[in-house]
């Protein structure tokens, strides 16, 4: 059974007649599933809490839960050194307008032109206010003060201070006023026709939000604002641009309009319900009272003086039963209309809170002064308050408390796991854990215009090697014998429990085509009285969701088992390899690491060989044969035709060769340290590996550590192409693809043998990241940057980096095949990977970092008994040379209804596909596209929920599934990453290396990677081995006196307050004083107390939880690194261009409303 809950979001557009508008999101969730469910019903008078809002103020209007809260306005403020949002109606103030009346008619003029002045008189006669009926609430009693409300969070900007706030007590009032109140008030985009001032410095500049939706948008890839649909009630904007308009015939329009005042708070506005009995009051209709004051300014009367801080107008007078809410006398500065009786009043309705109203007249009138538009700087506009609006960290840590303290079991079909950001623990229990498989979607759509419709991808994560905890067991693993695994005749799908065995146990029916097979005789087994096998539970392959087969040698290429792999070790010894330390330090660290390449099991030593090879213009390889006494160089300087010229001798066992390989790694350094080299190739480098494992008939890794853009005359030549004038331009896809087909070419090869290729990068500039990536990226390797790499300062994060590469869990010359039941096929791969056809995803290895990314459609209808089945099989060759099979099953529900579809999504997951989808797209379109497109879809997903899933309701609502209730603020922060929406200052080589990693993470790492997890580490418990709880990503929510740790996977942040305790400065970094910690530290110091300790406990586990080591960086509030820590502060608007999540939300609205019309 599913409720509702309605999130009341108000923004206020203040102006000289007082409009409030609001407009709310409609989160449904439903009782039948742990984490919450989206729902279509609602449950009148059910007042459940809000899981977002950390203090939510519930009440009923009409059977619906509503719950107060505080949104300021649409608009992002534009901050000085910030380019505009590409959101064009949520762009900063135009500059240089004056304050007009505002007009009535089209909100935009030609040529962007400020809008004409109006006399007052005749805007006053121009105005019909009589269009919306009678259904127009009057908006309470009589206000004579303004109530404050107490700040949520401090803002940290220096020079800034809260308003000063007085404490009163609650006053006593009538039950019905707040609803009524509410019952009037109607987002508005598009009201405030007056350029708004200029911000002053009362919060983080990030935050700041102003509106100028008279103006034509300047921001980068400006957004058009929409024009609303007509409604059987009015929605939010004003149809045909108009600005609000007043319900009471004969009322005027004010002279000008201003934006709100500088605050730093903002007051808490609750929605209480009437108590039962009590009615509400009727609907105020026909002219105004005699007597009843005209809002705005008086035309003689120039805007001048300095505003107020101003607070949201609510009716005083009694006011029982509002927690929260803390009432003051009237601010100085304002004026308050006459109070007036309630005469004709309509009960409200339901969903009735969606209606442009007027400015009522018993509210604040405008400011008694206002400052110049060009004298002085002017207060910043109020906006929409981030605590009301879906928080990923209520998100998360709900999750946690609900469904981290039970075991995960995978018996039941289509159940739908918990967040990849919560502990749990996984019991398989016949489909695979959520930790090698997770979908967007358990229940799928039984039909291709099911899917068409709501535009939910379905996509599947796969990453089949993923490391396991220590307290659940890896995959078992069957041996059949020389018969190998057993198979369906038609589609070879491997058993599975989904198989069904009939005719006595002797056939089984395939769960994918449904052919009949027989049993062969050495596997059969009788039935018991339910049709299971008896040996079910004996055999994994018939009771378990992942296991592995021992593959035979058909299995094996040319029908021949594979010799064990080889790792080989391909050194740049040019001369800024040298310079920097690299070549010493590798050498010296390849001595140990030899020790730790993966084993099989509890081999007391790894099968895998080794070779060494370095190179500059020419490539010189190295004989460490353990008979000979000191190793041999030989040098091969024909680089246009590669070959190897030794066989015995190159690849070798490392504990046979170990003395020799020991006075290789210590003659290196030496050999080259007076090199004067500084052109590098690279092709030949990849050809040389490929030649050697061709020769050693075997599959293997090449372990390349490169520093400079290969401008050598040899086969892969580059040219520098670093060309910032084409971003952003039409021609910046050529960026992202390689320059010449060669590398294409030769990542075919590789692939083909079974050669991955690895590569740690250490430039100085521009190395052209696209083309020497792209066979790493093909053969399923992975890439490492490091740049202006100083081995002093980068060598900690290098080596944990080589050493956690070399000894992670691999699969060498893999192939993997996804399988489906009839009416589903996967038809889109997504990850690090080569495909020759269009069913096998070809591997050169694959480690357990890696994860695939897989896109299903209909090719049939499915059946809503039988569910859907999904069949991962991954055939690859293990470090000791075994040929093995992994399998993964996984089965998932059909609907006929997308109600049941929006229920059970997971937005993690769909996130995951987004982002792969939109960084292959900018191969081939501007990112202005990309973006664009990937806005769209999520419109559509969340416009078909609104149409057919949510309660109807008033156009002015947002209203978003539970499951998919962040969608917004994660798309917005992949919307905002360095590959779609680019800074001055990230390079191209920068953007692609991070679009050649995400595009083979798991749900996990982009979970974290944009949106990071912010730790707020002075709030540590030391008795407790708990991280704090994170806070959300956004420069509010920091504070002066506080150390924050922020990590995304890849970067690693302290940041330190000014106003810190000493004695807390004291236990971390072991000085006085905030101006003595040293920023340019990346270790904490070792210190022995309770905080030190901690704190490094923290940091260890956070690195360990990471596929590659983050290097520590200190930053100091106000020091020049704050500038890059803010960058990961993905709620605030970015210094790119990027939206706010308040702004985007707000976008993604006007989007929905789009399409709905």
């Amino acid at each position: 059974m599913a409720r509702n809950i309605r999130v009341i979001i108000m923004f206020v557009l203040e102006s000289s007649d007082t409009i409030v508008s609001v407009n709310y999101i409609n989160i449904s969730r439903c009782r039948d599933r742990g984490r919450g469910s989206a729902g279509d019903s609602e449950i009148p008078g059910a007042a459940p809490r809000l899981r977002d809002t950390p203090t939510p103020r519930a009440g009923a209007a009409g059977g619906k839960t509503s719950l107060g809260m505080n949104l300021f306005g649409y608009n992002s403020q534009h901050t000085a050194g910030v380019p505009t949002s590409q959101y064009g109606p949520y762009n900063g103030p135009v500059q240089g307008y004056q304050p007009t009346a505002v007009p009535q008619g089209p909100l935009r003029t030609a040529s962007g032109a400020p809008p004409t002045s109006l006399p007052p008189s005749t805007a006053a006669q121009s105005t019909a206010y009589n269009q919306y009926g009678q259904g127009d609430v009057q908006n309470g009693p009589a206000m004579s003060d303004q109530s404050h409300r107490f700040p949520v969070s401090q803002p940290y900007m220096p020079g800034s201070h809260p308003m000063p706030y007085q404490q009163y007590a609650p006053l006593h009032s009538t039950a019905q006023q707040l609803p009524n109140q509410m019952a009037a008030m109607q987002i508005s985009g598009s009201t405030n026709n007056a350029p708004p001032p200029a911000s002053q410095s009362y919060g983080p500049p990030a935050s700041h939000h102003q509106t100028a939706p008279s103006f034509p948008p300047t921001g980068l890839g400006s957004y058009t604002q929409y024009p609303t649909p007509l409604q059987n009630i009015p929605s939010s904007v004003p149809q045909g641009g108009n600005p609000p308009q007043h319900p009471f015939p004969g009322q005027p329009v004010p002279v000008s309009t201003f934006t709100s005042p500088p605050t730093s708070t903002g007051l808490t506005g609750s929605a209480l319900p009437p108590p039962p009995g009590v009615p509400r009051p009727p609907a105020m209709h026909g002219p105004p009272l005699s007597g009843q004051p005209q809002t705005g300014l008086p035309p003689s009367q120039p805007p001048t003086g300095h505003y107020p801080p101003q607070l949201n107008h609510r009716p005083t007078g009694p006011q029982s039963g509002m927690p929260g809410v803390v009432t003051g006398p009237p601010t100085q500065g304002f004026q308050a209309h006459p109070t007036q009786p309630s005469q004709g009043l309509i009960p409200q309705q339901n969903g009735s809170f969606g209606q442009v109203r007027s400015p009522q007249p018993n509210f604040a009138a405008p400011y008694t002064g206002a400052p110049s538009y060009t004298s002085q700087p002017q207060p910043q506009q109020k906006r929409l308050d981030p605590d009301s609006i879906p928080s990923p960290i209520q998100v998360i840590e709900d999750d946690k408390s609900n469904r981290g303290t039970e075991p995960f079991s995978t018996g039941v079909r289509g159940q739908v796991p918990p967040l990849v950001t919560t502990d749990f623990v996984v019991k398989d229990q016949g489909n695979a854990s959520p930790r090698f498989i997770r979908c967007a979607a358990y229940n799928l759509p039984c039909t291709s215009d099911m899917a068409k419709q709501c535009q939910v991808p379905l996509t599947a994560v796969i990453k089949p090697l993923a490391t396991l905890p220590a307290d659940e067991a890896p995959p078992y693993i069957v041996d059949h014998g020389e018969t190998g695994p057993i198979r369906c005749n038609r589609c070879k799908a491997y058993m599975c429990p989904y198989m069904q065995f009939i005719e006595g146990g002797r056939k089984f029916q395939c769960a994918f085509c449904s052919c009949v097979s027989e049993v062969l005789p050495h596997y059969f087994q009788h039935l018991d009285h339910t049709g299971k096998r008896m040996d079910c539970y004996d055999r994994p392959e018939l009771s378990l969701g992942s296991y592995e087969f021992l593959a035979t040698v058909d299995y094996c290429k040319n029908n021949k088992i594979p010799n064990p792999p080889a790792f080989i070790f391909m050194i740049d010894v040019s001369y800024n390899a040298l310079k920097s330390g690299l070549v010493h330090l590798l050498c010296e660290e390849l001595k140990t690491l030899l020790d730790y390449f993966p084993r099989e099991g509890n081999a007391e030593e790894s099968a895998i060989r080794v070779g060494f090879v370095t190179y500059n213009k020419v490539l010189h390889f190295y004989n460490v044969k353990s008979s000979l006494a000191q190793p041999q160089m030989m040098v091969v300087s024909d680089i246009a035709d590669m070959f190897v010229p030794l066989l015995d001798g190159f690849l070798v066992n490392v504990n046979e060769s170990r003395a020799v390989i020991n006075s290789l790694l210590e003659q290196i350094p030496e050999m080259f340290a007076d090199t004067r080299e500084t052109e590098t190739v690279f092709g030949p480098v990849i050809q040389a590996g490929l030649e050697a494992l061709k020769a050693a008939e075997c599959a293997g890794k090449l372990f390349i550590f490169h520093s400079t853009l290969p401008l050598a005359e040899a086969p892969g030549k580059l040219k520098n192409r670093d060309d910032k004038k084409l971003i952003n331009t039409d021609k910046e896809k050529v960026l992202f693809q390689p320059q010449t087909s060669f590398y294409n070419n030769l990542a075919k090869e590789c692939v083909a043998q079974g050669c991955c290729v690895d590569l740690f990068l250490f430039p100085n500039q521009y190395v052209d990241v696209a083309t020497l990536g792209l066979v790493t990226y093909q053969t399923g390797g992975s890439i490492y940057k490091y740049t202006f790499f100083q081995a002093q300062a980068d060598g900690e994060r290098f080596l944990n980096d080589l050493h956690r590469d070399v000894r992670k869990v691999i699969g060498f010359d893999a192939v993997m095949r996804v399988r489906t039941s009839t009416g589903i096929r996967a038809t889109d791969f997504f990850g690090s990977f080569y495909m020759s056809n269009t069913t096998d995803v070809e591997l050169a290895a694959l480690d357990c970092d890696k994860a695939i990314t897989v896109e299903f459609k209909h090719d049939d209808k499915l059946n809503e008994d039988a569910g859907a089945q999904i069949q991962c099989a991954l055939l690859y060759t293990s470090c000791s040379g075994q040929r093995r099979l992994r399998i993964h099953n996984l089965s998932l529900n059909c609907c006929t209804q997308l109600a049941d579809l929006y229920r059970n999504c997971e937005t993690d997951t769909l996130i995951n596909y987004f982002v792969k989808l939109a960084y292959r797209g900018v191969l081939s379109n501007p990112t202005k596209t990309v973006r664009e497109n990937l806005i769209n879809q999520s419109a559509q997903i969340l416009a078909c929920y609104r149409k057919n899933c949510a309660s109807p309701s008033s156009a002015g609502q947002l209203i978003l599934p539970e499951c998919m209730k962040l969608l917004p603020v994660y798309l917005n922060c992949v919307l905002k990453s360095d590959v779609l929406q680019p800074g001055t200052e990230v390079s191209i080589d920068d953007r692609t290396y991070v679009r050649q990693l995400v595009t083979s993470m798991d749900v996990a790492e982009t979970n974290v990677f944009f949106y990071p997890r912010l730790l707020p580490v002075h709030k540590m418990d030391m008795d407790s081995d708990d991280f704090p709880v994170a806070i959300r990503c956004s420069e509010e929510r920091l504070s002066k006196g506080g150390i924050y740790l922020l990590e995304n996977g890849l970067s690693l942040f302290i940041w330190v307050g000014m106003n810190t305790q000493h004695d807390l400065i004291q236990s971390i970094f072991n000085v006085q004083s905030f101006g003595q910690i040293d920023s340019a530290m990346t270790a904490l110091p070792m210190l022995d107390n309770a905080y030190s300790k901690k704190l490094r406990s923290i940091v260890d586990m956070i690195r360990a939880q990471r596929p590659r080591f983050m290097k520590l960086m200190i930053v100091k509030q106000d020091d020049k690194m704050e500038l890059l820590f803010k960058h990961f502060l993905m709620e605030d608007k970015s210094v790119n261009g990027g939206a706010s999540y308040v702004d985007f939300l707000c976008h993604m609205h006007k989007e929905i409303r789009q399409l709905l019309s």
